[in-house]
């Protein structure tokens, strides 16, 4: 295994703008917590993206549209603090930027002055393209998510890919063109054909990531957990990479085993001095609440 360097190199959105220019890939995992973040720095994995995910693989609900707001504006604080030097992306939750563009615009905030975010992302169309301007001449980096929405699955009666018809991928095309020209710093596009996703980074002037759109993307996230192996189930477009789970399954046990069995060290000793001064306070067979 090769050794991770000692002060990774800073990665930001000018960084990763000028890379795509030049031909460079980035990836991109899902992260929740600074421990997970410190060791996806060590291995050089360039954005990390504080999913509304969390919901499910972090509090264990049904899905994406139950993160609650404070809870991801402190999970993406703690990944910044683990990973300072990566770009860390907050995923803006269900109902925090849908009911009025000042609410959207306070709760963006939060996440890049409490959460010390890098950019957020929103689940949008070409219809949003007004909040997606109004937000990033406020100042905030925004990366529009397009093609498959989770938010709205409850509306399609599950998750399903979009594109695969000519007047979807004609669709996708002018979400990607109008959200670009509001002032998206990044576009992700979910669960699209390949050959829809190559037109669109055809076209794009920003860096483009996608989730399961096929290889043409300039970058590509999956959820960390599924990767390592973590998940029951994985999407077809992120087969296990490790086996953490069995591996944490097997220490579990094993630690279990030990303490069953009583095969516990004593790591902790008394100095000699120490022990001499404990006989005379409690000799042996007084009774120690008596003395107290």
């Amino acid at each position: 295994m090769s050794q991770p360097a000692a002060t990774p190199e800073s990665v930001s959105l000018r960084t990763l703008a000028k890379g795509t220019r030049e031909g460079r890939r980035f990836a991109c995992l899902t992260c929740y917590d600074a421990t997970t973040a410190r060791w996806l720095e060590r291995a050089g994995v360039e954005v990390l993206l504080v999913g509304d995910t969390a919901a499910e693989v972090i509090l264990g609900l049904p899905g994406t549209i139950h993160a609650p707001l404070d809870f991801m504006v402190t999970l993406t604080a703690a990944v910044k603090r683990g990973a300072p030097s990566r770009v860390v992306m907050a995923d803006m939750p269900f109902m925090s930027y849908q009911v009025n563009a000042d609410e959207a615009l306070r709760n963006a905030a939060r996440f890049l002055t409490e959460g010390t975010a890098d950019c957020v992302k929103l689940e949008v169309d070409r219809s949003w393209a007004p909040l997606v301007e109004r937000l990033s001449k406020a100042g905030i980096p925004v990366v529009a998510h397009i093609g498959s929405r989770p938010q709205q699955a409850k509306m399609q009666g599950g998750n399903f890919a979009v594109g695969r018809s000519a007047e979807q991928a004609v669709a996708l095309l002018h979400d990607a063109a109008a959200l670009e020209a509001a002032g998206a710093s990044m576009l992700l596009v979910e669960a699209c054909p390949g050959e829809v996703t190559q037109r669109i980074v055809e076209r794009a002037t920003v860096p483009v990531i996608g989730c399961g759109a096929g290889p043409a993307c300039h970058g590509q996230v999956v959820v960390l957990q599924d990767i390592v192996g973590l998940s029951d189930w994985q999407p077809n477009f992120a087969k296990p990479l490790a086996t953490v789970g069995d591996a944490l399954q097997k220490a579990a046990m094993d630690w279990r085993e030990r303490v069953h069995a009583g095969r516990i060290d004593s790591v902790y000793a008394m100095s000699d001095a120490e022990r001499e001064r404990l006989q005379v306070l409690l000799p042996a067979g007084s009774d120690a609440h008596a003395k107290a």
